[in-house]
């Protein structure tokens, strides 16, 4: 006879009893049931495992094909820099010699100010000096409209650096040349959008651009003093009216022409403070070489005894 094991489990309900077999096939139940769950949660948490893997793996594919790209592009960036570097070695190399060309020698590292002792200046230096370089308004009406850097173009709408300043002028007002020089170029450049154009060569390296004209009142290889009438203004070319646009270059580099229109006998040396990019100190010198050569010298004298003369008479 097969001997059988019971469990009596008694409480406030009764007793019950339990036999060992039924026990053990429950446990194994209760162990199955949790041996499926926990492999359940397991096959889960590793096929969520895998694809966050698969995912970090894409993410990775692409960084790396991102780093690739940008080190070719990097690589493209350094061989530009270093191309610009050889052409602004050439070009500086040219400016310098420019600069001889025209009396302009390197100063040295002092400052402009060390430099410059404008209070030593005589009254025909500085007369001399503002005839032969741009200064004052080119027209009389003064209202800037548009000043020199970057701004929203108003036709184009779009961030563009703007070369020079807008002065306020009708169709028609008179535009003076701001320095003696030659009229290098008069007529329509359409390519720039400046339209009708006038561009004067002046001495020492520099350049006036007067553009949006209407009519012109010189020609390419005429001589124009100082206030003299060159065209009349406009609204030619891109633009979204009527105006004077007017820049200032020296030796092939723009500059702010701001400074340069309230230039004058009275205002002699704020110019020397605002205009960094310009060698005073050597157009100076190049002023008074000019002024001293006897060849100068002579013609100021037999001017001086034309004038008496024309006094006596």
């Amino acid at each position: 006879m097969r001997q059988k094991f019971t469990v009596t489990i008694t409480d406030f309900r009764g007793s019950r009893q339990y036999s060992l077999h039924q026990l053990v096939r429950t446990f194994a139940l209760v162990f199955a049931l949790g041996l499926v769950i926990v492999l359940g949660v397991g096959s889960s948490l590793i096929v969520w495992l895998h694809q966050e893997v698969s995912a970090l793996e894409e993410r990775r594919d692409t960084a790396m094909q991102e780093y690739a790209r940008l080190q070719e592009v990097n690589g493209a960036l350094i061989e530009t820099v270093e191309q610009k570097n050889d052409q602004l070695d050439y070009v500086t190399t040219e400016l310098g010699e420019i600069e001889s060309l025209i009396g302009l020698q390197p100063g040295g590292d002092k400052a402009i100010a060390a430099r410059l002792d404008t209070a030593s200046h005589t009254a025909l230096e500085r007369t001399t000096f503002l005839q032969n370089v741009p200064s004052g308004y080119p027209m009389r009406d003064r209202g800037v409209t548009s000043d020199y850097g970057w701004r929203t173009h108003p036709v184009h709408g779009e961030r563009r650096f703007h070369p020079g300043i807008d002065l306020r002028a009708p169709v028609g007002t008179p535009v003076i040349s701001t320095a003696d020089g030659v009229i290098e170029y008069a007529g329509y450049h359409g390519d720039s959008g400046y339209g009708n154009l006038v561009i004067v060569n002046h001495n020492f390296g520099f350049r006036t651009y007067y553009a949006h004209l209407d009519d012109f009142e010189v020609e390419p290889g005429d001589f124009v003093r100082k206030g003299e009438v060159i065209a009349t203004s406009g609204d030619s070319g891109v633009t979204d009216g009527p105006h004077l646009h007017y820049e200032i270059w020296h030796i092939q580099r723009r500059l702010d022409p701001t400074a340069f229109l309230d230039w004058s006998l009275s205002e002699y040396e704020s110019i020397f403070e605002e205009k960094g990019r310009v060698k005073w100190d050597e157009l100076l010198n190049a002023v008074r070489m000019r002024l001293n050569a006897p060849v100068h010298r002579l013609t100021m004298r037999d001017s001086q005894i034309r004038n008496t003369a024309d006094a006596a008479d």
